[in-house]
């Protein structure tokens, strides 16, 4: 079994930064795509960044300039830097990995469990 576990949540001013933080556990093999995810209240669960193994990224059309992912495949950890935030950022953030257990095993998907973010005056 392989455990996601995020950090680095909190309530920040509209304009401010967080960085946040999931670093994967368990039996791991390799990890191939790491993905940030949101869900504001009354919304569905959206794609927010995603990172290859080999570091190319994609993000969404409302975060493009202000957010950064990373990765650090020795820490098997995946970062999100968030600048410039807006009320509309607020939201519960998931990371969401694709992992090999082992070398002759099919890959698995698993979720974190959330951080809260919270951007308000």
């Amino acid at each position: 079994q392989v455990q996601l576990v995020e950090s680095g949540g909190g309530l920040v001013q509209p304009g401010g930064s967080l960085r946040l933080s999931c670093a994967a556990s368990g039996r791991i093999f390799m990890i191939y795509t790491m993905d940030w995810y949101r869900q504001a209240p009354g919304n569905q669960r959206e794609l927010v960044a995603t990172i290859t193994r080999g570091g190319s990224t994609n993000y969404t059309d409302s975060v493009k300039g202000r957010f950064t992912i990373s990765r650090d495949n020795a820490k098997n950890t995946v970062y999100l830097q968030m600048n410039s935030l807006k009320p509309e950022d607020t939201a519960v953030y998931y990371c969401y990995m694709s992992v090999k257990g082992g070398r002759v095993e099919a890959s698995r998907n698993y979720w974190g469990r959330g951080t809260q973010v919270t951007v308000s005056s």
